[in-house]
């Protein structure tokens, strides 16, 4: 065995190791990255040749985290891992955006890059996402696939003022950024994080931070790829050979079509009809037996090529975008609240041919999801979900579920609204979002930011602040020349050479998600585009707070009431009772739901009901069952058992004290049931504590007037 190993030091006695020729060997390049106890197994396999008709790079990346590298079982009933979690599908996401941009455009290869986890660091404080895109990466590097890289991939955290590569999962609970940054020795390629409110300046100071991080990475790449012989890459042609005469004859024919179609500020799908009708003509120009010998995948990808170029020049050269607006005007927004009666809270969010239906739904904390993952076992009680409805593009086709994209916008979203939310003390619902596109052209994820802000805003979840979002765009050539867009349609994503969406409120940024797609993008462009969103940012949120401009004061009255009080923690059992018999009964008797978590030494209750009256009811059988009785004072208890020499009363949820037969009354009681029933409500007087048994001793007569003594002299 040729076994290679390189490391990387993270300081602070932090070494990431990097190890191939041991594992997977079959593979087209496999290798083994090591944080201390953590281990991933990265291996990447593409076919020699391209498939018939394949335009594009046909890649796959997944991530998958192994129970058995933690120790544990998976839950559920087969006992074995299952689709990937939307977790494991976020880092896989994260990996694909940063490979995908910097494999040859001309290289077709079915490809398919495959991340494990395999060994997790015992006290789960190595986070394995981190790793992964330099896993990736580094079995790229050691195969004799065609790739323009490496890259390395890093998470750029903020701790007490001072950056740190790679935190502890421990760490992360004190940082204010939060970011993984994809970038090569030269370019940065992809940002995705959260971030509390932070400036432009702080967030350009982070990217450049973990970028120095990532070139060392990068350098110990190559250096593996010297020692392992995997410089030369393998030889291909996956693209049929061009045809000159026919693209000059394409290019003559259509270009001056393209661009009066460019710049007459059409809309999305008239703009792609008129440009496929000038495609038709093309290929009608040409008689019936030269239209049988025409190629049509080459006519349309020369179509393609000049399309892209004159609406690039366009915007560009004569700064006009394809809807006609200036490069920093944002398209009109209406919004509108309230549209579903029937949800806890609901509104409508559109921005030019973008529009999101978001409702909110507030729920009892046994509504939360429950996250089971081999380094995370946990609750979570904020939700966003995200639907990409095919109808909103105008496609006809079923709706098959959830896709990766649909889990990356809706995390972006997620990221930008949850550190807004009430904490948990104010707010004790499990929320609930939900996000359904209704149109698209551009930018569906920034709609659902700002539905999110308004839908939440009408259900009257206390946000600490309101937050919009925006997408921006890049156009660039060679020569210097560029133009930042806000706002961006589909086709100028598409045609553009930056993604960049940014959420935040009036006092900074709370996420964002960068994807850049060229090679040698300064600073000074990314400054103007974070200053650019931030005005544009501004702009929607004037509009949205048109609308309204602070949550609600009160819920509506169809939302389910709540409260919440706290229990000495040695109470928790008393009120579940002997297998949950106490708690079960209480929720039957007073149809609530009620939940009990231990909390710094206490035990938060958390009640649910459909009226206040019942929430009331189960409080207060609850602070009975957790009172304790104090001698002195007077209770209104049920008599629940009659026996010969007294009864039993109950006084308190679960706790009877006896009311002798000579505690009845002053007069004499012969039998108990001449003044008391079963069933009786009565006022008593708890007047000490046996001693031995430990029983509550009641009185009825101490709360009776003393009768006057009668003086028997004469």
């Amino acid at each position: 065995m040729n076994i290679v190993t390189k490391k990387i030091d993270l300081g602070n006695g932090r070494i990431i190791e990097i190890e191939t020729g041991k594992l997977a060997k079959q593979a087209d390049g496999a290798v083994v990255v090591k944080q201390g106890d953590t281990m991933l197994l990265a291996t990447v396999v593409s076919a020699k040749e391209a498939k018939e008709n394949v335009d594009f790079m046909p890649l796959s990346v997944d991530y998958r985290e192994k129970f058995a590298a933690a120790g544990r079982f998976p839950g559920g009933f087969r006992k074995r891992e299952g689709r990937p979690s939307d977790e494991e599908v976020l880092v896989a996401r994260l990996i694909d955006r940063a490979l995908r941009p910097l494999f040859p455009s001309d290289y077709h290869a079915d490809t398919f890059v495959n991340v494990e986890l395999i060994s997790a660091d015992r006290e789960g404080e190595v986070m394995p996402d981190s790793l992964a895109g330099l896993a990736a990466s580094a079995a790229i590097a050691v195969s004799d696939i065609p790739f323009n890289g490496p890259i390395s991939e890093v998470r750029v955290a903020r701790i007490n003022g001072e950056f740190i590569i790679n935190p502890t999962l421990s760490q992360l609970e004190n940082t204010d950024i939060d970011i993984m940054l994809a970038a090569t020795i030269d370019n940065i390629l992809m940002v995705e994080g959260d971030m509390k409110e932070i400036s432009e300046e702080e967030m350009l100071e982070a990217m450049k931070f973990g970028h120095e991080e990532i070139k060392k990475h990068c350098k110990i790449q190559l250096e593996m790829a010297e020692e392992t012989g995997a410089t030369k890459k393998r030889e291909y042609k996956h693209e049929q050979d061009d045809n000159e005469e026919l693209r000059e004859k394409l290019k003559a024919s259509v270009s001056k079509k393209i661009y009066e179609i460019a710049k007459s500020a059409l809309s999305k799908h008239d703009r792609s009809e008129r440009f496929s009708e000038i495609k038709q003509e093309f290929i009608d120009s040409f008689s019936e037996e030269e239209q049988e010998e025409l190629d049509t995948i080459l006519i349309d990808k020369y179509f393609h090529e000049e399309e892209k170029e004159i609406v690039r020049n366009m915007i560009l050269h004569d700064r006009i975008r394809l809807d006609g607006r200036k490069l920093d005007e944002i398209r009109p927004i209406w919004c509108e609240i309230d549209y579903l009666p029937g949800a806890h809270g609901s509104a409508i969010f559109t921005r030019g041919e973008t529009q999101s239906l978001t409702t909110v739904t507030l729920g009892s904390p046994l509504d939360v999801q429950t996250v089971d993952r081999p380094l995370d076992q946990s609750k979570e009680n904020f939700l966003l979900h995200y639907n990409f409805l095919p109808f909103s593009t105008g496609d006809a086709r079923p709706y098959r579920g959830t896709g990766r994209r649909e889990i990356g916008h809706g995390n972006l979203a997620h990221r930008a609204l949850a550190l807004m939310l009430p904490d948990k003390e104010e707010n004790p619902y499990t929320v609930r979002v939900v996000s359904d596109i209704l149109e698209s052209n551009g930018s569906s994820s920034m709609a659902t930011v700002c539905a999110g802000t308004l839908a939440l805003m009408d259900a009257g979840v206390q946000i600490k602040k309101p937050v919009s979002g925006i997408a921006m765009g890049l156009i660039t050539d060679d020569k210097g020349n560029f133009a930042v867009l806000s706002d961006i349609l589909g086709d100028e994503d598409h045609l553009g050479d930056m993604d960049f969406k940014v959420t935040g409120t009036t006092d900074g940024i709370t996420a964002c998600q960068m994807d850049i797609k060229v090679d040698g993008l300064s600073y000074e462009i990314l400054s103007q585009a974070l200053m650019q969103a931030k005005e544009g940012r501004a702009h929607i949120l004037n509009e949205m707070l048109k609308t309204i401009s602070e949550p609600r004061n009160e819920y509506k009255s169809h939302v389910p009431g709540i409260t919440s009080l706290i229990i000495p923690s040695d109470m928790i059992g008393t009120v579940i009772g002997p297998g949950g018999k106490m708690i079960q009964q209480i929720q039957k008797d007073t149809e609530t739901t009620i939940t009990i978590d231990e909390i710094d030494g206490f035990g938060n209750v958390v009640i649910m009901g459909p009226t206040q009256d019942s929430i009331n009811e189960a409080k207060n059988y609850i602070k009975g069952l957790t009172e304790i009785p104090e001698v002195g004072h007077t209770y209104k208890g049920t008599v629940k058992k009659i026996v010969d020499f007294g009864a039993f009363v109950e006084i308190l949820p679960g706790k009877d004290g006896l009311l002798h037969i000579s505690e009845i009354s002053y007069e004499r009681t012969n039998k108990v049931e001449d003044v008391l029933k079963e069933g009786q409500e009565i006022e008593v007087k708890l007047i000490g504590v046996d001693q031995r048994t430990k029983k509550l001793k009641l009185s009825r007569k101490a709360l009776l007037p003393k009768p006057e003594r009668k003086d028997n002299k004469k």
